[in-house]
């Protein structure tokens, strides 16, 4: 490795040639062609300033269009495609215009020189007549393409930096998807979803790996490799497209109000699942053994892989849950300020993880599901709904915005590697790793389980699992490598197959499944009532909405009532004085739940419901029903 010496030398150099630059930009003011080269440089900027402007408005008229043809299918009450496969669709025609339909002639002042590096440098200083430019790498260029340079500028133009993606429009997906959680369902199958998010994902990054890395094997031995591709690389596909992301699914689900069970396993799993996926991806391309071979097998490295998995998704968890908690708001006065500061500091622990080192994608999901159960609650009411509505139109428009530049990025990406072996193996891969997932964890908890998850449940689970944003996102986010290309084109493939195929199946296969749709979501008498809480679930609960809930907010029962006497103190001195006054009121509209032995009683708004009073007045109902229909046969 060189040392201080000569970096410093080329920075000094650098600094130089810039220092050069600007003298002799200033010299050349007083000569007769400077006053032209300023004329042609001001001319170059405003045009490129329409471009940019022409590729902004690209988008926001396939937002515009996949809006109206939305409501357009919420009109006619079209379930066969969700929203999401129309902004691809729309995305895939402007694509295919922008690849084939439109041509930019050629610059005649652009020139070609060759030269031998043996690397190619980020930034590149040309002596041009004793005056110096700057000029930065924007991407390598193949041979067949050197006379369509300003074609490969329109379309560069028009492809993203990843990191737009993960700095801008993951973070209120992932925020809202926490933000809006149903906490009261997801905590009563919390173990359930821990172990299809964790486990599951585990299972079907291996196999999906294994599968991948046989093909990998097949390909080299037909000749169909055109590149280097390790095990490792197959384990990296296997995290990215394990990142389930059902939203189409989903959708359709909250509209035909499916079985909550349903919804709440593949709801709860598709949150924590995108978080372990990414943690999982970042520990993998951490895995670097001792030597000079990087790609062969060291247990040293894989355990150490191991702990910077649960050291990333440790730091990360606790860095959102502790963001959500301090996040404490005194602006009641001013609902404005309240929601600025709000959003402000949920976007914040985002960058915040990222920038310690940690995923910003687990740090703003807890972060959201913290802030729903516990900074919502001291929210004035105006700053509640506002930020309810602002997350979920952000959600809304920056999902619909990566499902567009998918459908572009199709014919707009200039690096694609398309292999129908891969392609078939990634396709087999996929489903064999969803079904390791799915049904032998099934039947593990089932044996736990007093609710059991039903074949036909499993099997919808089985077909649920699409691949969406965050499958396309962490495969965007490296496309440097012969490897890293061939797995974005073929994630592009996938997210298109499973969206189009099977988000448009979904009404079709709840039929055919027989699972009961039409109840709505907000009773609570929904979970079946002969399966009571388990001991567990009973103590988190208890322990979050008697003791948690009115330390960190000003409601729920006071802890001068939940404390034992002898903390009458400290319980007086940790109390809200706004908690004796809501101790008969919850706020946030997706209730706790408080569980005790035999009975569960949920709190909605203002009014208490006992599933025991319900279950009676429910079978009550149903026998009257039976013997009226009885008696009128």
């Amino acid at each position: 490795m060189a040392g201080p010496g000569p970096v410093l030398a080329a920075v000094a150099a650098g600094l130089w040639a810039r220092g050069a630059a600007g003298a002799e930009v200033s010299a050349a003011a007083a000569r007769p062609g400077a006053l032209e080269e300023e004329i042609v440089s001001e001319k170059a900027a405003e045009e490129s300033h329409r471009q940019d402007s022409a590729n902004l408005l690209v988008f926001i008229l396939l937002l515009t269009l996949t809006i109206l043809t939305i409501w357009l299918f919420k009109h006619r009450r079209a379930r066969f495609l969700h929203e999401t496969g129309l902004a691809m669709i729309y995305g895939v025609l402007v694509g295919v215009v922008l690849r084939y339909g439109i041509h930019v002639p050629s610059d005649v002042n652009n020139v070609t020189l060759s030269c031998q590096v043996q690397t190619s440098p980020a930034t590149l200083l040309v002596n041009v007549s004793g005056k110096y430019y700057e000029y930065t790498l924007k991407g390598e260029i193949s041979a067949q393409e050197l006379n369509n340079v300003q074609d490969n500028e329109m379309l560069r133009k028009v492809t993203f930096d990843p990191e737009v993606f993960f700095n801008i429009l993951l973070p209120p997906i992932i925020f809202y998807a926490g933000y809006s959680l149903k906490r009261r369902h997801f905590f009563r199958n919390l173990g359930s979803i821990l172990a299809y998010a964790f486990l599951g994902t585990a299972i079907s990054c291996l196999v999906i790996g294994s599968v991948v890395y046989g093909c990998v094997a097949l390909m080299k031995v037909t000749g169909q490799l055109g590149g280097d591709f390790y095990f490792t690389d197959c384990l990296l596909f296997g995290a990215i497209v394990s990142a389930t992301d059902p939203v189409t699914v989903l959708a359709i689900f909250h509209e035909l109000q499916v079985d909550v069970e349903l919804y709440a396993l593949l709801f709860g799993e598709s949150v924590l699942n995108d978080a372990v996926a990414i943690v999982l991806s970042s520990s993998i391309v951490a895995y670097q053994p001792a030597g000079d071979n990087s790609h062969t097998f060291d247990v040293t490295a894989m355990f150490k892989s191991i702990g910077i998995f649960l050291g990333i998704f440790s730091g990360s968890f606790a860095m959102g849950a502790a963001t959500g908690v301090v996040t404490f708001t005194k602006l009641r006065e001013f609902p404005l300020l309240e929601t600025g500061l709000f959003f402000l500091m949920s976007w914040s622990t985002f960058l915040l993880a990222e920038a310690c080192g940690f995923t910003g994608v687990v740090a703003v999901l807890f972060c959201g599901i913290t802030q729903a159960h516990y900074t919502y609650n001291n929210l004035s009411t105006e700053s509640q709904h506002r930020t309810k509505q602002l997350f979920e139109l952000l959600n809304f428009l920056a999902e619909n915005f990566i499902f567009s530049y998918m459908g572009l990025a199709l014919f707009t990406f200039q690096n694609h590697v398309f292999n129908p072996t891969f392609v078939v193996g990634a396709f087999l891969a996929i489903f064999l790793g969803r079904a390791a997932n799915i049904y032998p964890l099934s039947f593990l908890l089932n044996l736990g389980r007093r609710n059991k998850i039903g074949t036909n449940l499993q099997h919808m689970m089985m077909f649920a699992g699409l691949r969406g944003a965050m499958a396309f996102a962490l495969a965007i986010r490296d496309t440097a490598t012969y490897a890293r290309q061939m797995m974005f084109s073929t994630t592009l493939l996938i997210v298109f197959f499973t969206v189009w195929v099977f988000g448009g199946g979904t009404t079709a296969m709840l039929s055919c499944l027989n699972i009961r749709h039409g109840v709505p979501h907000c009773c609570p008498c929904i979970p079946p009532l002969s399966s009571p809480a388990s001991p567990y679930s009973c103590f988190f609960l208890n322990l979050l909405c008697s003791y948690l809930k009115p330390l960190l907010t000003h409601s729920g029962p006071p802890l001068t009532t939940t404390l034992p006497g002898c903390c009458g103190p400290i319980a007086r001195c940790l109390t809200s004085p706004q908690a004796y006054e809501n101790q008969e009121q919850l706020k946030d509209d997706d209730s706790d739940l408080i569980l005790n032995d035999g009975d569960i009683s949920l709190t909605y708004g203002d009014s208490a419901v006992n599933t025991d009073s319900v279950a009676s007045t429910l079978r009550t109902r149903w026998i009257g029903s039976l013997l009226l229909g009885t008696m009128n046969s």
